[in-house]
């Protein structure tokens, strides 16, 4: 059985390889996917998709994922969305700042897929 069972997952992120790869892997991690390229399609399709996982970029067209991010946890019909933020900015960055938007957990660009799959087991977790 895959983690992601039964899951609906966001993914979005304005680098298409980046955002094929990802989306790519947590399919096969067993979960059904959609996908967004900017930030303001990600929140549209949030709010039309109702996913059980966001997987944002930070660094995106029109919105940031932390915007995102903020639009989310405003809304009190998305608690139990799990946010993984992903980015290229630099750890400390992203240490900081991803709690203040209310993201559940942030890794770093580039990533090592076994490093995801760790952190997306963190969020449900915490959200579950």
């Amino acid at each position: 059985m895959g983690l992601l069972d039964g899951k609906k997952v966001l993914c979005a992120d304005d680098d298409l390889e980046i955002l094929n790869l990802v989306t790519r892997h947590v399919r096969a991690m067993g979960a059904s996917v959609v996908e967004a390229s900017d930030g303001e399609d990600a929140l549209r399709v949030a709010r039309d998709e109702r996913p059980d996982l966001i997987i944002l970029d930070v660094m995106m067209p029109g919105m940031s994922g932390w915007e995102v991010c903020r639009a989310i946890r405003e809304d009190s019909s998305f608690a139990s969305v799990g946010v993984l933020m992903l980015t290229g900015i630099g750890e400390r960055l992203n240490e900081m700042t991803s709690p203040l938007y209310g993201a559940d957990d942030f890794l770093d660009k580039p990533f090592d897929f076994a490093d995801l799959e760790d952190k997306l087991r963190e969020v449900i977790a915490k959200r579950s």
